[in-house]
């Protein structure tokens, strides 16, 4: 049996080891190595090794010991970057656009009024304060002198029932402008980022949506729905987890830089070790100040206080100036009303322009099927042109299915819930029969099994 002493002449010297990875500068041919290059190739086998340990691979292929103690099945693999010259030239033509902003709020309003029905006052806010943000955003860069003025950034606070079309203006208006655009729920999001979300992921989902273009998505828009679902009074006082939450958005909605690489995320951690010492060092934060932060919720509990605010005044008035319409009542909305609601005051002063989206009835959701250019009637249609059948619909079925989604009470969702409902036998049997066209009538909205065993039965015939 050998003893302690032998088997620790048997280990390789820490001087064999360094051989092992060539830190003496000197090539196998006995040439001595540049400085330059002896730093590249000792980063090259530091990161080797590195790898190696931690993930089963190297440069070169598996690591043949390794005994990583992470192995996932495609370690070796390296994410991919479209580094083509049709996204590089995107990525220019997308920045050169907002140096050189030139829209009007018309032009905005009018863009949004090809998809989204009704909230006109909705619209013509969000066109002014598009504008004057990117305005601010070409001066800024063309005069670097305007950085050091103070600007408060037009943060919008949407209010509103579901299917009204907050995240669908949003979307439109992200994509006439070509910037980034991040989508998330607010109730996703803890203090910590350890139980649920951090919300500097907002940021980096951002660049992740530009494909890593850091410049770019330093212009793009983040939009964060149900606000209003971390400002809710609980009965033992505020949610602490809520308004943690909201201390940290206020951060992002001003001035500050995030890091690219969230502090408890291993693998990214690892992966910027591993590039650690390029030629072209990674940009290691982003900016806020360009980003423009939309938060949106319905607020149905705050629409109830004002509604009951406003009684009073009402009596002996008629309740002149409201339609009925229940979301017209948030249109009302104070500060005082927000705080008083839950949200923070520092975190609702971030959000100086407020508007009120319309509830939408029956009439809306009839022109949004007929009107609209991203009607869902169109999609439909699109479907059964892919079988080789044609849909037509009549002026009475668009209107009896706007009953029937006006009585799901989900706005413009629930035109998507009745035409699936309606379409779903007729997807799933006229392909496979000699049917070239389906048209759809009141009678087949109200009865549509009858209107498929008549089409089924006129085949069998």
């Amino acid at each position: 049996m050998k003893t302690l002493d032998e088997e620790d002449k048997e280990q390789p010297s820490d001087t064999q080891v360094l051989k092992g990875i060539k830190l003496q500068g000197i090539k196998e041919s006995g040439e001595k190595i540049p400085p330059g290059e002896k730093n590249v190739n000792l980063l090259k086998k530091i990161r080797e090794q590195v790898a190696g340990l931690f993930f089963g691979f190297s440069e070169s292929g598996p690591f043949p010991s390794s005994g990583g103690v992470f192995e996932p099945k495609n370690a070796n693999r390296k994410p991919k970057k479209d580094t083509s010259p049709e996204k590089e030239n995107a990525d220019r033509v997308a920045l050169e656009k907002i140096f050189s902003f030139s829209m009007k709020p018309r032009d905005i309003f009018d863009y949004l009024e090809r998809f989204v029905i009704q909230q006109k006052e909705a619209k013509k806010v969000l066109s002014v304060a598009i504008c004057d943000h990117y305005n601010h955003v070409r001066r800024c860069i063309g005069h670097p002198e305007e950085r050091k003025l103070d600007y408060g950034k037009p943060n919008v606070l949407l209010l509103g029932p579901t299917g009204v079309g907050k995240t669908y203006l949003i979307r439109h208006v992200a994509r006439l402008l070509g910037v980034p655009f991040v989508k998330a729920d607010a109730t996703k999001f803890s203090e910590t980022g350890y139980v649920g979300n951090d919300v500097e992921d907002l940021v980096r989902n951002l660049v992740r949506t530009a494909d890593g273009n850091v410049e770019l998505a330093r212009y793009g828009i983040i939009f964060v729905d149900e606000i209003d679902k971390i400002a809710s009074l609980g009965e033992g006082g505020r949610d602490v987890s809520g308004r943690g939450v909201q201390i940290n958005l206020l951060k992002l909605m001003e001035d500050t830089d995030v890091n690219l690489v969230a502090p408890n995320d291993i693998t990214a951690q690892m992966s910027r070790m591993l590039h650690f010492g390029d030629e072209k060092p990674r940009k290691e934060t982003i900016a806020t100040k360009h980003i423009l932060f939309i938060v949106s919720g319905a607020f149905e509990k705050l629409n109830d206080h004002i509604r009951r605010r406003t009684a009073a005044s009402a009596i002996g008035f008629g309740n002149q100036g409201n339609d009925g319409r229940d979301s017209d009542f948030l249109h009302l909305a104070t500060t005082a009303d927000f705080i008083q609601f839950g949200l923070e005051p520092e975190f609702i002063g971030r959000l100086p322009i407020r508007v009120a989206c319309e509830q939408l009835h029956r009439e809306d959701l009839a022109q949004i099927l007929t009107a609209s250019e991203g009607s869902i009637l169109h999609q439909h249609a699109r479907d059964f042109e892919g079988y080789g059948i044609s849909l037509r619909v009549t002026a009475g079925a668009i209107d009896a299915i706007a009953v029937l989604a006006a009585e799901e009470k989900t706005g413009a969702r629930g035109l998507m819930t009745v035409l699936e409902r309606l379409f779903r036998n007729f997807k799933f049997h006229l392909p496979s029969m000699a049917v070239s066209e389906l048209c759809v009538t009141e009678e087949v909205v109200r009865k549509p099994e009858e209107a498929l065993r008549r089409l089924i039965g006129g085949q069998n015939d």
